[in-house]
């Protein structure tokens, strides 16, 4: 349960996040890529061409690949089906800004789907090749962003749904480690 002290903290971060996102709505390079990234981390389709770009390669990372699709199955399943239901938390607009139209989630707006799926994504991507970390992170953070800046998610939403995310890539590393 929240304390009323946390819940008006979390509203004031929130506030300062979307003031900070305001700033920048509306300019054409920004609106391009903050809504093609929220359209591409819908289902996690951006991972999933990630990992399966990287599949493309040889067979043992073929067989990353195949991992990283299912593990991103299951985190979607506990993110979506498990933690959303825990909490009753509504977006910030009904149906997202009016000036990004985009698809209308049924679930809690807490946590961030598309964030957690992000750090997730990113984590196991980074687990080889480590050089490739920052663009995996940075893509990560303009996907989990891109729901703030659309308005259909509150920007503690997005830091939590990344909390989650690389929390569930820790859990998933530990039971099934990359061959």
């Amino acid at each position: 349960m929240t304390t009323p002290a946390a819940a008006r903290a979390a509203r004031r971060f929130d506030d300062a996040f979307d003031d900070g996102l305001e700033r920048v709505r509306g300019h054409p390079a920004a609106d391009h890529v903050f809504r093609g990234a929220s359209a591409l981390g819908d289902f996690s389709v951006i991972w999933l061409l990630a990992g399966a770009g990287y599949g493309l390669t040889s067979a043992r990372r073929a067989d990353r690949a195949l991992r990283m699709a299912m593990l991103l199955g299951a985190e979607s399943l506990v993110v979506n089906q498990g933690i959303k239901r825990l909490f009753r938390r509504t977006r910030p607009t009904e149906s997202g800004d009016e000036r990004y139209p985009v698809r209308r989630p049924s679930t809690s707006s807490f946590p961030s789907g598309h964030a957690s799926s992000a750090f997730f994504a990113a984590s196991l991507l980074s687990e080889r090749d480590r050089a490739l970390a920052p663009l995996w992170f940075s893509l990560a953070a303009v996907v989990a962003t891109s729901r703030a800046y659309v308005r259909i998610h509150h920007g503690s939403d997005v830091v939590a749904g990344a909390a989650v995310g690389l929390a569930l890539a820790t859990m998933a590393k530990r039971l099934w480690p990359v061959p």
